[in-house]
């Protein structure tokens, strides 16, 4: 049976309630509609695919949660265009808590994401299905289809992974990649768990004792390869007041770039396609009002050594200054990626397993969190360029925040990816006050010499 990760778990309880939650969301859009037999089977795929499991607890103290295979899930999600064909041809689905009272007509263009946003409500990685794919048709013409999923199941790429697999099932030569048997696996207590429950305390135990020894009598440097971040020694710049929750609000962007021009720009600054992505993201958070003279930025780091569905990711940092340019952000950002951020204490991260949930989040709280969060997905696979007879238009990759009570200490986070000739930024907002960011992003982009378009 395979295991929960530390960073798994770390999702686990934000699903759970304590902090922030996540869900990963991919958004297709094609010029043309899209048959809704094409998505059932598209559906049919992921449910018997590797998005298609779920979370159970072990039976042996100190073994990790593992995960089973669950065939379940929520039904295909559509919102019909009853005008352009049969309601019989494009069904209505059970919609009323995505609609947002917005009736069953096709979408406008301009509510693509609050339609989007409401989608990662009743997604459960452990008593229910953790993962749904809707559609809607455009008023525009087109459609456009989203596959939402908690982020205990995946992360960005581990999301793409799935998606990849499903499309590429729909081809006969390929119809057995990345899917699972049907039918769901009886959970027993087996041998595994003893032996990974031995394995934990081991790790556990002589980690303990070694950090112990390091901090006494003396402290020594931190570890740099865990996964589990700590947080940093202070800059000497209090962060800015996040606010309290109800004065914080969502605020989402998409918005895509010439690929070409990006390329250029960031080579004619002296930097990298990434670190101009970063030095983007700060200075658009700066031309919103933050008022610290620095921003320590989140960098997520993918740690895959080969395509698989999972949270299999680290996370370093980098403090960025209002002099900073993208060349000077590369810089950073290389030397950054080879020190990740820590476990807390230099404590073994897999205490965080073995202790109870509550204590794990206070021990782990704020993991990650920095003032803003860059997550450089990367280029996609040109598997998602097309979707059955279909070309995508559009592709954009992001984390959403169901149903969000508790705020981040992260004002803005973004999300880059790159496709063909376009490079698609998600941007979420989760500041005090967001009435000014797209004028924040004109500015930021005017000085750096970008020029964004909508999605």
């Amino acid at each position: 049976m395979d295991r929960l990760t530390v960073v798994d778990e770390i999702f686990l309880r934000t699903h759970r309630g304590m902090g922030t939650p996540i869900a990963l969301q991919g958004l297709w859009r094609t010029p043309d509609a899209m048959e809704p037999a094409l998505l059932q089977s598209i559906h049919d795929r992921l449910r018997v695919g590797r998005l298609g499991r779920r979370v159970v607890d072990s039976r042996v103290p100190g073994a990790r949660r593992g995960w089973q295979p669950n065939t379940s899930a929520h039904p295909l999600d559509l919102l019909p265009n009853r005008t352009a064909i049969a309601e019989t041809d494009w069904p209505a689905m059970p919609i009323a808590h995505h609609d947002s009272g917005r009736g069953a007509g096709p979408l406008p263009a301009h509510a693509v994401l609050p339609w989007a946003d409401s989608l990662g409500t009743d997604l459960d990685p452990e008593f229910a299905p953790g993962w749904r794919l809707s559609a809607a048709r455009l008023d525009g013409g087109g459609t456009v289809v989203a596959l939402t999923c908690s982020h205990v199941l995946a992360d960005a790429r581990g999301l793409i992974h799935a998606v990849t697999a499903a499309l590429r099932s729909l081809d006969p030569a390929h119809a057995s990649i990345g899917l699972l048997p049907a039918g769901e696996t009886q959970y027993r207590t087996t041998s595994s768990e003893w032996t990974d429950a031995v394995s934990q305390w081991v790790t556990i135990f002589g980690g303990t004792t070694r950090a112990l020894l390091r901090r006494f009598p003396r402290r020594s440097a931190r570890p740099a390869t865990d996964h589990v971040p700590r947080e940093p020694a202070s800059s000497g710049i209090p962060p800015a007041n996040p606010g309290s929750p109800s004065d914080r609000h969502l605020r989402p962007l998409l918005l895509t770039f010439d690929a070409a021009h990006w390329d250029t720009t960031a080579n004619t600054l002296g930097g990298t396609p990434n670190s101009l992505f970063i030095h983007l993201i700060a200075n658009i958070l700066w031309q919103n009002g933050f008022p610290n003279p620095i921003i320590t930025a989140s960098l997520p780091v993918d740690t895959r050594d080969e395509p698989r569905v999972d949270n299999d990711l680290a996370v370093t940092e980098i403090a960025i200054h209002r002099l900073d340019t993208p060349a000077t952000i590369r810089d950073k950002a290389r030397s950054a990626y080879q020190h990740r951020m820590s476990s807390p204490a230099g404590l073994p991260e897999e205490i965080l397993q073995v202790i109870p949930d509550r204590w794990a989040y206070t021990l782990s709280k704020g993991a990650g969190e920095r003032d803003i969060l860059c997550s450089n997905i990367g280029t996609l696979p040109d598997a998602v360029r097309r979707v059955g007879p279909h070309d995508c238009t559009r592709v954009a990759a992001r984390a959403i925040h169901p149903g969000i009570t508790a705020f981040p200490r992260t004002q803005l986070a973004g999300y880059l990816s790159h496709l063909g000739d376009t490079y698609t930024l998600a941007l979420v907002s989760l500041a005090a006050d967001n009435d000014s960011l797209l004028d924040a992003v004109d500015k930021a982009c005017a000085a750096t010499g970008l020029h964004p378009a909508p999605w």
